[in-house]
């Protein structure tokens, strides 16, 4: 079995799919990952074949109207002119990152897995093979159990099911580009019901949801074909050591806290740095700052605290108190496979429904949204992640519960169901 999986995003976006390649490849099948350029490292690391996209709008995340947008989380008049700016800034990138996705349909293949944000079903459609759409928070598929995770007001719950259409029409704003594509490069008529990731020419298409559905908070009732696998996990980074600096500072007292906020940052990462110095002096820890992405400047560090600009969360982890962070998808799978306590503070996006969700499983403080977010508010809660036995606990169950799962396993046996159907 031949595997095309598609991709776009940035490195949580991408690592599930990633080991979906991986496992793929230890179970006798050939797969070749086509994700942004800026991935070729993570993909050369596992020794998975790869085709780079355009990095797209992965190109704008240092900019302030992204940070803005970041920061605001689209609320409000001025959040949502932020939101249209942000878009059309993002259309003619993601035009790039179309094209490119394109080229990928030449070297063939028996499926073709993509993530919902990047329109792959046109590629499995010009191969006449199978899409399977990923969802890596459950957005994707309308409910009437809870609403849309990614919008940012509530809602009476009469209208959970229809909170789901703006994601619909969020796709439906790269129609233009896409028709072009499926037309000049992909070969391929105009059809009812293209720019419809669920549906197949055939009917509903094989979908998974790759996180765990102990994270829902209800029983969804999703449909048969809606496959909520666990999250996917890389195997551990056994090739990856430690600077000297590093391993000297974990030896050098009790298992410190890791802080960090990947991509996200808001418009004033210098705050943010001032904010998570004074929480940690407040909480009396030890602490290693990720700086990642630019999520936040600190200066003038005190000893307890060591600046790391990166390290595999699979290594890191495990080795921590606790871990503060933005509440991403990746992020909050791979601290949920750490089995350490978390504090979540989100920005934006899926984030504040994953902080949520983990509260309520009891693996982390209340969650600490970065628009309000205080020293002392963020102190308390990490002082609570390294004290409270009850936390620790629970945060151990559920990774006993996340490994069981085994998401990537469970997701291989689907697709080679889907392949014999064919």
């Amino acid at each position: 079995m031949k595997v095309l999986i598609l991709t776009h995003g940035t490195r949580g976006d991408v690592q599930p799919f990633a080991a979906l390649a991986h496992a793929l490849h230890q179970a006798g099948h050939e797969a070749v990952l086509a994700a942004p350029a800026a991935s070729a490292s993570l993909a050369s690391r596992y020794d998975l074949p790869f085709q780079p996209l355009h990095d797209g709008p992965n190109t704008l995340m240092d900019e302030p109207e992204i940070r803005e947008a970041i920061e605001t989380n689209y609320r409000g008049p001025h959040g949502m002119r932020t939101a249209l700016r942000v878009m059309r800034r993002s259309k003619p990138l993601m035009g790039q990152v179309i094209h490119d996705m394109a080229q990928t349909s030449r070297e063939g293949a028996d499926l073709v897995v993509h993530s919902f944000g990047i329109p792959g079903h046109h590629v499995a459609e010009k191969l006449g093979v199978p899409s399977v759409p990923v969802a890596l928070q459950p957005v994707w598929v309308p409910t009437s159990a809870f609403p849309n995770p990614m919008l940012p007001v509530p809602l009476p719950r009469a209208l959970n099911r229809a909170s789901y259409w703006p994601i619909k029409l969020m796709l439906r704003s790269l129609a233009g580009v896409t028709d072009a594509v499926r037309k000049k490069e992909l070969e391929l008529p105009r059809r009812r019901g293209r720019h419809d990731p669920l549906r197949q020419p055939g009917g509903p298409a094989t979908v998974f949801q790759a996180f765990s559905p102990r994270l829902l908070p209800s029983d969804p009732r999703y449909p048969a074909w809606v496959h909520t696998t666990g999250f996917w996990y890389l195997p551990a980074s056994s090739g990856w050591t430690p600077s000297p600096e590093l391993a000297a500072f974990l030896d050098e007292g009790p298992p410190p806290v890791s802080i960090g906020f990947g991509s996200m940052a808001g418009t004033d990462p210098e705050r943010l740095g001032r904010v998570v110095l004074e929480a940690i002096r407040l909480a009396g820890v030890r602490a290693i700052l990720v700086s990642g992405w630019g999520g936040m400047r600190v200066a003038d560090l005190p000893p307890n605290v060591m600046l790391l600009d990166e390290a595999p969360h699979d290594w890191l982890f495990p080795r921590m108190a606790a871990v503060v962070h933005h509440g991403g998808g990746g992020t909050t799978g791979a601290t949920l496979a750490s089995g350490r306590p978390q504090v979540i503070c989100p920005f934006v996006a899926d984030q504040p429904f994953w902080a949520a969700r983990v509260h309520a499983a009891g693996a982390a403080p209340e969650p600490q949204p970065q628009r309000r977010l205080t020293a002392h508010g963020l102190g308390e809660a990490i002082g609570r992640a390294v004290t409270d036995p009850g936390l620790a606990e629970r945060a151990r169950l559920l990774e006993e519960a996340m490994r069981a799962e085994n998401g990537v396993a469970a997701a291989i046996k689907v697709l080679e169901s889907v392949a014999v159907r064919r």
